[in-house]
């Protein structure tokens, strides 16, 4: 689909005031003013991320009692099970909670529901289960916050509950005995965005302060909370949660633990992936290389082997596991492939990609596992909102669906207008899960796409790449790139500096590359300047941009490429076009990087 250009605009008055007030090279000071920067403590504060920016754990809402109660478990020797999340962000939380009560003598076990038979969430089936083999205590990590029936279950069976979730509230909340969550009704956290894993970090925190027996706890209790910062910084990028205020602090110092201090399953991991010869690691590192494996291992069935990768000690059965999880991932991206390429041929068969508010793409014997990756990607191709459903047509099971908003539309609240349709959803903003009969889903794709078009004031938002500067390849230097790296972590609402090149030519025929051909590789020249350029998920551009007469403009994320002991800096194509067409919204006079 085509998107629109809009480049940001160019303050020099401010950039050259946050140059002379915060000490920062022009380059920096620009894109700073283009993330709203413009006073020099508050640059100084953005860039210079101290883990002493993270908020006393006591201040979230619930903590405190949760870990009182936590800590009386662990000192009667009542049996305590963590109850996560298949994804990432809940692998982690549930491993930051499940090592840290073991490690001040806790009697704790962790249970994960199976994606494909069990579902999201708290379930009766597995709470009546636990609660047969001995479980005293149910500690819920990134769920939860809706499971209003099973806390009463648990009140039934005389089980006591610790929900701790960042999710989206319903009307309802559930009685359960403490209730942690950064936006809980009648409290004033100041920062509502925390995911998880990093509500888990901070009742973790908590618990150790309680076992030190004051604020600074001790050093093996420090040693243990360091390595549970990098496994909130995991959680943290993977669930796609803004990085900014403390989620910046956490990634930011969660990255360098990570690096210097993995857990041991962790480390395995990165020795196969080839993270551990990076000199600094990245949240692309997290997002593209560790989540996509732990993710694996949730979205084919299997998330207890991820949290046992993120709580086993050291030895054979780390490097076991690890491979595994290494090998799974393979057969995710091969199903992913097969599931994308049905449904984005479904939803040019039967839909209008470019013209309707919203796609509901459906198939039979769509892995369940992997829709959600599908949605996320035809999301983005489209900037629209985008559901795809799994339907099983053996078990007479309802389909289950998963979505991704693909720009500035609430998702979940757009589920909430056309509920009437599903049997269960739930999410926020920008990601939801759903369960719906079969026969329901021709009437929910009206009703969804028509809250879709409400949001849009009742047209089709038109999607966009937000550009912060032009610039000429010559100018994006190493040094350059250091600069902007002062930025990071990038991510969701810290997005890496996008720029804009025009009048840039191919030096060689693109082609595609990595599995399924599904990536693109092309040298492209501008100026007299050479450079490797790369577009992930884009190999369809190859036939097109072969077939361009004359010069065209990109928008790309430069970025450092390590190969081989050698650094060089690459473009990182997010969208392009021929230079003819080029709208006049994207020529901004002055603003450049580098000059």
């Amino acid at each position: 689909m085509q998107k629109r250009w809009r480049i940001l605009p160019h303050d020099s008055g401010r950039i050259e005031r946050l140059v002379q007030s915060a000490g920062v090279p022009p380059v920096v000071a620009q894109l700073l003013v283009s993330r709203g920067v413009y006073d020099g403590a508050e640059a100084k504060r953005f860039l210079d991320v101290r883990l002493t920016d993270l908020r006393d754990p006591l201040e979230l809402p619930g903590v405190e009692a949760a870990a009182d109660l936590l800590f009386e478990a662990v000192a009667a020797k009542q049996r305590i099970t963590v109850y996560g999340d298949y994804d990432c962000d809940g692998m982690t939380g549930a491993a930051i909670l499940t090592s840290g009560l073991r490690l001040i003598g806790g009697d704790v076990g962790y249970y994960v529901p199976n994606r494909l038979e069990d579902g999201y969430g708290l379930s009766d089936e597995a709470i009546r289960r636990l609660a047969s083999h001995g479980t005293q205590m149910i500690v819920s990590v990134d769920c939860g916050i809706t499971s209003v029936r099973q806390a009463e279950l648990c009140r039934e069976l005389g089980l006591r509950l610790i929900v701790t979730d960042h999710h989206e509230l319903a009307a309802a909340l559930p009685a359960a005995d403490v209730l942690v969550h950064p936006r809980l009704p009648g409290t004033n956290y100041p920062f509502g965005e925390l995911c998880g894993a990093g509500v888990a970090f901070k009742l973790a925190w908590a618990i150790c302060q309680r076992a030190s027996g004051a604020k600074k706890v001790s050093e093996r209790l420090r040693n243990y909370l360091m390595r549970a910062l990098s496994l909130a910084a995991i959680g943290t990028v993977a669930d796609m949660v803004p990085l900014v205020d403390e989620n910046r602090v956490l990634v930011r110092h969660g990255l360098r633990s990570l690096q210097s201090n993995p857990p041991p399953g962790l480390a395995e991991l990165m020795r196969l992936t080839g993270l551990h010869q990076k000199p600094a690691l990245s949240s692309e590192d997290i997002a593209f290389s560790i989540g996509p494996r732990l993710n694996a291992a949730g979205r084919l069935g299997q998330a207890q082997l991820g949290v046992e990768l993120l709580t086993v000690s050291e030895g054979e059965r780390a490097a076991a596991l690890a491979e595994y999880l290494h090998q799974l991932n393979s057969s995710r991206e091969s199903l992913e492939r097969s599931v994308f390429l049905a449904a984005q041929k479904q939803a040019k068969a039967e839909f209008d990609p470019e013209g309707d508010p919203a796609l509901v793409l459906a198939g039979s014997g769509w892995h369940a596992g992997v829709i959600g990756v599908v949605a996320g990607r035809l999301a983005e191709r489209y900037g629209k909102p985008v559901i795809v459903v799994s339907i099983d047509p053996v078990s007479g099971k309802p389909a289950v669906g998963s979505g991704r908003a693909g720009g500035a539309i609430d998702l979940h609240a757009a589920l909430g207008e056309s509920c009437d349709r599903l049997l269960t959803f739930g999410g926020h903003r920008a990601a939801a899960g759903l369960k719906i009969e079969e026969a329901q889903l021709d009437a929910f794709r009206g009703d969804f796409c028509e809250a879709v078009a409400r949001q849009n004031a009742g047209g089709v938002a038109e999607p966009e790449v937000v550009i912060d500067a032009e610039t000429a390849l010559a100018h994006l230097t190493l040094e350059t790139l250091q600069q902007m790296e002062s930025l990071a972590p990038f991510g969701q609402g810290n997005p890496r500096p996008v720029l804009l090149a025009s009048g840039v030519s191919l030096c060689e025929p693109s082609r595609r590359m990595g599995g399924g051909d599904r990536h693109l590789s092309a040298r492209i020249e501008h100026r007299g300047t050479r450079m490797r350029s790369v577009a992930f998920g884009q190999g369809e551009w190859c036939d097109d941009l072969n077939q361009t007469e004359g010069t065209i403009d990109i928008a790309f994320r430069p970025v450092v490429n390590e190969f081989r002991g050698r650094r060089t800096v690459e473009a990182q194509l997010v969208d392009w076009r021929p230079s003819q067409v080029r709208s006049p919204e994207v020529k901004v006079p002055g603003n450049t990087v580098g000059r």
